[in-house]
Parts: structure tokens; C-alpha cells; sequence
């Protein structure tokens, strides 16, 4: 696993670290996607639960003072019956000693949601044991308004490809806005992803998106949990 922090800027502090698998040799996910075969999905998930926890455990982030969460990626047409499946995630957290609050599930967008309403069962489910659910990459894909709507998850990740440039495309920053404003109205927690300049940080700052990730941050540590230099804070403001 290689672990990328998400930032919350105001804060000045790392709300989670996010979980991405890798090949033995540090290859990225797509390499890794690759070699899976058909029928492999289900075990591929549940494999990648168990080993970001135990990663993350190895490298203490449940013992750091502030309650840093761990953000895992799921599968979610891997998730034939949401409490089963859940069964070796809670057994690994408790064995490592990761509490659940502090756990976080992305739905990924690997393949096309087939029964929205399964999956929100799942989210439903997930939310009974204290877990935090996000809809990642918002805005690429599979991952629109339509899921959101269904879904209903604590937080949203709005994707790079809405993000980049931000602060010199006036369509942009009017669709960020208008997604904060509707965050604010629902509880839902926005992150905003792909940030690679301080230009970007400082207008999504401006427009109300607080919590971040990104290459300007902190890039993704192969077997480590990246600190984010105080001075990337510094350029920001206070």
C-alpha cells in the first residue's frame, strides 16, 4: 500500500490518509487492475481491506494523538451482501487495534454501479457500525448527481478534472461553489482532489472547500504515511 494524506487546510492538520494499493515492486493500481481475472474481484476488495489496515496499524496511524482516519477504496459490485462482507474488515480492525470511527470507505468508480439501491444498503449498513462513506472522483465517470442522490454518503470527492485550473476558469469556480453551498445544506463533507499549485489551494480556500489532497500537499508515501511541510500551510494563510 502507498498512503496519500487529505488536508484539512483551516485545520492545518491531516484528516485521513488514503490507502492505494500498489504492485510488490511500487506499481500503481492500473498494474495492479490488470492482472486480476475474471471472479477475482470479490477476494481482490476483501484482500485490500485487510492489507491497508495491517499497513496502517504497522505504521502506527492509529496511535497518533489526532484522530487521523484511514480511507480505503471499495469495490462496490464487490460487495454481495454488505454485513458479510464486512465481517473480515471489522475482525482486522479489531485485531489491529483501529477503531471504526476513524475508518472511511471510498466508492470508487472501477466499474458501473449495477443496483444503486444495493449499494446504498451497503452505505446504510456501513453507517450502522460507526463507518464514514465518501463518493469518490465526483464529477468523472460513473460517479454524477444521479448516484450522489441515491447514495447520500458523508462526503464527497470532487474530481481533478473539475479542480484543475480552477482559479482561471469562471465555470469552474461557479460549479465548486454551487457544490459547497450544497454541502452546507446537507452536512456533506466536500474534499477537493488533484490539487497540484498553491493557485488552486488558495481559490478552492476562497470558495469554501477546506479539505484537500494532492501533489502541492504531500504525494503518495510506498509504505509510509507523507507529512505535509509546514510551510505548504504557511502559503495558504492562516
Amino acid at each position: 500500500m502507498a498512503f496519500q494524506p487529505i488536508v484539512d487546510v483551516q485545520a492545518r492538520e491531516i484528516y485521513a490518509y488514503e490507502a492505494l494499493v500498489r504492485g510488490p515492486e511500487g506499481q500503481p493500481a492500473g498494474w495492479v487492475f490488470e492482472q486480476l481475472r475474471d471472479g477475482d474481484i470479490y477476494h481482490f476488495d476483501q484482500a485490500c481491506r485487510v492489507t491497508a489496515l495491517r499497513s496502517a496499524a504497522r505504521l502506527g496511524l492509529h496511535r497518533q494523538g489526532l484522530p487521523t482516519r484511514l480511507s480505503i477504496n471499495m469495490l462496490p459490485n464487490a460487495v454481495y451482501e454488505p454485513a458479510n462482507c464486512l465481517r473480515s474488515t471489522l475482525r482486522t480492525a479489531q485485531e489491529v487495534g483501529f477503531p471504526l470511527e476513524r475508518l472511511m470507505f471510498e466508492i470508487t468508480e472501477h466499474e458501473q454501479v449495477g443496483d444503486q439501491a444495493h449499494l446504498r444498503r451497503i452505505i446504510d449498513t456501513y453507517r450502522a457500525y460507526g463507518l464514514t462513506t465518501a463518493l469518490d472522483d465526483y464529477g468523472s465517470g460513473h460517479a454524477a448527481a444521479g448516484l450522489l442522490l441515491a447514495l447520500r454518503p458523508d462526503v464527497l470527492k470532487v474530481d481533478m478534472g473539475i479542480v484543475r485550473g480552477v482559479h482561471q476558469d469562471a465555470w469552474r469556480e461557479a460549479l465548486i461553489r454551487h457544490l459547497t453551498h450544497f454541502g452546507r445544506e446537507t452536512g456533506l463533507l466536500m474534499i477537493a482532489e488533484g490539487i497540484e499549485t498553491v493557485e488552486e489551494a488558495r481559490c478552492l480556500l476562497a470558495l469554501g472547500i477546506t479539505h484537500m489532497q494532492g501533489y502541492f500537499f504531500a504525494r503518495p508515501g510506498f509504505e509510509c504515511l507523507p507529512e505535509v511541510p509546514g510551510e505548504v500551510f504557511d502559503q495558504l494563510g492562516r
